[in-house]
């Protein structure tokens, strides 16, 4: 009992250690450098490190069992993935163009008199019924019922940092399993740990993204052309940092050349 409450217990804190590698850190403050309130961010953050557990959990779990071996070329080229999630995360948040593609969609949908505009802080698309009262746009329900942090944040909202951590999983699995191979030998115990690292993943990254939207959250309200300006550095960090790492991943890991090094970090 002691050593599975040790093993429990390393797992979480390494999981919650491991959101705040610097990729992850730039991600997410990108993504959150929009957001009003600290719950919504700290949702973000959990619906982040979901995303980074469900591939840790799927690629880790494959390598414990199948006792698989991936290839330089492959696991560099999963890192790569994480770099050019970072440029695109930057890109969009700097030109706003995923966004207005998802509102010219939703008021095409809409029909005639839909329009959009900020209403309690957020960009939201509506109508308006005979009184002049906005009418907004109903999310579509899951099993019928709606979460009412699901219908404040919105699809795109809830997608995007689930997507990005499932990418920035796929850099980080093949180290974490590896890992638990070398100190953990029973398969079903080595995924159990799998599986309590990403929870202090998911812990974590709702800590550091609630933090990090504290000062967006407040200029928001109070500065906003200083929020803009967070804003616009957040994505210009985001691209610059992406472009650092395909660069030491593709020329000096020697992925786009003819000798390819990696090591699972």
């Amino acid at each position: 009992m002691t050593t599975a409450f040790a093993i429990i217990l390393l797992g979480f804190f390494l999981g919650m250690r491991h959101a705040t590698d610097p990729d992850h850190v730039v991600a997410v403050t990108t993504i959150v450098s929009r957001e009003r309130t600290l719950l919504h961010a700290a949702v973000i953050g959990a619906l982040w490190g979901l995303g980074h557990t469900l591939t840790i959990l799927a690629v880790g779990s494959a390598i414990i069992l199948f006792k698989l071996t991936i290839p330089p070329r492959i696991g560099l080229g999963m890192e790569l993935c994480v770099g050019l999630m970072l440029i695109l995360l930057g890109v969009l948040n700097l030109t706003g163009v995923l966004r207005r593609g998802v509102e010219w969609l939703t008021i095409r949908r809409l029909g005639p008199g839909a329009h959009s505009h900020f209403i309690l802080g957020r960009r939201a698309v509506h109508t308006h019924d005979e009184g002049g009262e906005p009418i907004l746009m109903e999310p579509f329900s899951i099993l019928g019922w709606t979460p009412q942090w699901w219908k404040k944040l919105g699809v795109f909202h809830i997608l995007r940092p689930l997507v990005v951590g499932i990418v920035h999983g796929l850099a980080g699995s093949a180290a974490v399993a590896l890992l638990v191979l070398t100190t953990i030998t029973q398969p079903s115990w080595a995924i159990g740990y799998l599986l309590i690292f990403g929870l202090g993943t998911v812990a974590g990254m709702m800590l550091i993204t609630a933090a990090i939207a504290l000062p967006f959250a407040y200029s928001m309200q109070h500065f906003v052309r200083l929020n803009r300006g967070l804003a616009m550095a957040s994505g210009l960090v985001s691209v610059a940092f992406g472009l650092f790492l395909c660069y030491q991943i593709g020329f000096v890991d020697g992925l786009f050349t003819g000798h390819a090094s990696w090591t699972p970090r």
